[in-house]
């Protein structure tokens, strides 16, 4: 749950500082620019607070690992929410209406997180599982997103705390069933295991080369 607002509340404050021109740069979500990015952010903390007042009365059937599907292919901009995307990010003109979303719709997401019971279940997608593995599983989401908003930036905002980098790479290698290897730092193995960068030829990922990218769905 700690990790959850750390993560949450660092991507916050990256995008918040964002100038105007940064919004027109390519972020690491292939295809996406920053404003579709942030734009992204936007749908995923309404997904949050909708997932979290969504209670569930079986028993889970996933846990943070569990929720996260592995694709076979990237997505291709085919899917109708990923082509609504750019759309909707073009729709707000000015980066400061989309900033001022954001951070109406993500505070509100910070606080419901929270408030929540990490053991009370909750429905998402299909699924069920404690608002705590849920919580947990978005700070993976969030990591990722925080590398991404930076990747492509001549001047990066403070890059995602120590400790959600390393609780984030522990889910990874969980989702992969394997560690990466200690001489990758957590940010690398976290791009190169979700395929954001190729591994260099110094990178000796032994089994798991066989496995990665994991494209996460």
């Amino acid at each position: 749950m700690d990790h959850f607002s750390r993560s949450w509340n660092a991507l916050l404050d990256a995008v918040a500082g964002l100038a105007d021109e940064d919004f027109e740069r390519p972020s690491g979500c292939t295809g996406w620019s920053v404003r579709d990015l942030v734009c992204h952010l936007v749908i995923d903390a309404q997904d949050v607070l909708i997932t979290l007042v969504t209670p569930a009365d079986t028993a889970p059937t996933v846990d943070a690992a569990g929720y996260w599907s592995l694709l076979d292919e990237p997505p291709s901009g085919d899917d109708p929410l990923d082509a609504l995307i750019p759309r909707l990010a073009a729709a707000y003109g000015e980066p400061r209406w989309l900033k001022f979303h954001l951070d109406d719709v993500g505070s509100a997401a910070g606080r419901a997180a929270r408030l929540a019971d990490p053991g009370a279940r909750v429905s998402t997608q299909g699924k069920v599982l404690t608002a705590g593995d849920y919580l947990g599983a978005y700070v993976l989401e969030w990591t990722l997103h925080h590398l991404d908003l930076t990747a492509h930036l001549p001047s990066a905002p403070e890059p995602p705390p120590a400790e959600t980098l390393a609780a984030a790479r522990a889910l990874l290698e969980r989702i992969a069933g394997a560690p990466f290897p200690g001489s990758l730092s957590d940010t690398d193995a976290l791009l190169v295991g979700t395929g954001r960068r190729a591994p260099t030829g110094a990178e000796d990922l032994g089994e798991l080369a066989a496995r990665i990218p994991l494209i996460l769905g």
